[in-house]
């Protein structure tokens, strides 16, 4: 049977490390791992007509994905990212503004998809300007599973932004300390152990499944009915940029294949862990598989 098609949306952008720039931004990190896992996939992002805009497009094609949907914007430049890793190997990030992401059009896209069918993963930080959040809101008109990454990057994750898309999603993924930032914000500071506060979000936006992650201690998934818990794999961390986005996709690569959440939560932090252990968040799978 042919796969429906998967719309990742959201920023494209360069992270600038003390010592290299590497393409990244969890839109592009997803669908290049939701392309190795073999499903037919559209970047929905926008870049500057600049030289970082044109480097851009020529890495993504050798990455093997198409760049039909990425609009190029005249004015507005590439989103640039500055990385830094604390003594524990933390990423945090100061993220430019504005950026050509921030202009997303959605007219483009409809146009190009046509009446195609497909699923649509999205996150928090694209939706900081009315622009790309109004064309976000059209293609979740349209999408059939709606993937949702929380993913705050604070100033720019907005709990009314957070709100609206918990609404329309149907599975979320989110880290613990996100979590207990949604109970604080929706839930009256709901305090308690992870899968009780889990379960009360779930329910209460009506969700399909919620993946929770824990860093080195794993992840854990849950349904209204199910729980289960996976205390992840251990490798040698070199670069932890992107490895909840390779968690991502592999987790949705499991719930739409129709794995049971003990296969999908272990594919999961298997990817993720194996992303870890490699130099940025795209890196070439050996072989056909990780």
């Amino acid at each position: 049977m042919m796969k429906k098609s998967i719309v990742s949306f959201g920023e494209i952008v360069w992270d600038q490390f003390k010592d290299a720039s590497i393409l990244g931004g969890a839109p592009l990190n997803v669908a290049y791992h939701l392309y190795a896992a073999g499903w037919p996939v559209h970047i929905v992002s926008r870049i500057g007509d600049d030289g970082l805009g044109r480097e851009t497009l020529q890495q993504i094609k050798q990455l093997g994905l198409t760049v039909t949907t990425i609009q190029q914007d005249p004015d507005l430049p590439t989103g640039r990212v500055l990385v830094s890793l604390d003594a524990d190997n933390e990423p945090s990030f100061e993220i430019a503004a504005p950026a050509a992401w921030d202009n997303i059009e959605a007219e483009p896209v409809l146009c190009q998809m046509e009446d195609t069918p497909f699923h649509l993963v999205f996150g928090t930080l694209a939706q900081r300007s009315e622009t790309s959040r109004s064309s976000l809101h059209r293609l979740l008109e349209k999408a059939d599973i709606k993937f949702y990454d929380v993913n705050l990057r604070p100033p720019y994750t907005k709990p009314e932004l957070v709100l609206a898309s918990l609404k329309a999603a149907n599975v979320v993924k989110v880290n613990r300390e996100e979590l207990m930032s949604l109970a604080d914000w929706f839930m009256k500071g709901k305090k308690g152990v992870v899968e009780d506060i889990g379960r009360e979000l779930l329910v209460a936006f009506d969700l399909s499944l919620l993946a929770v992650t824990d860093g080195d201690k794993g992840a854990q998934l849950i349904t209204r009915d199910e729980r289960v818990e996976h205390k992840g794999f251990q490798v040698k961390v070199i670069d932890p940029v992107g490895s909840g986005d390779a968690f991502f996709a592999a987790l949705i690569n499991g719930y739409l294949g129709g794995l049971s959440l003990d296969e999908c939560l272990q594919q999961a932090n298997r990817q993720g862990a194996w992303v870890a252990s490699q130099q940025g968040a795209t890196p070439l799978y050996p072989g056909k598989g990780i």
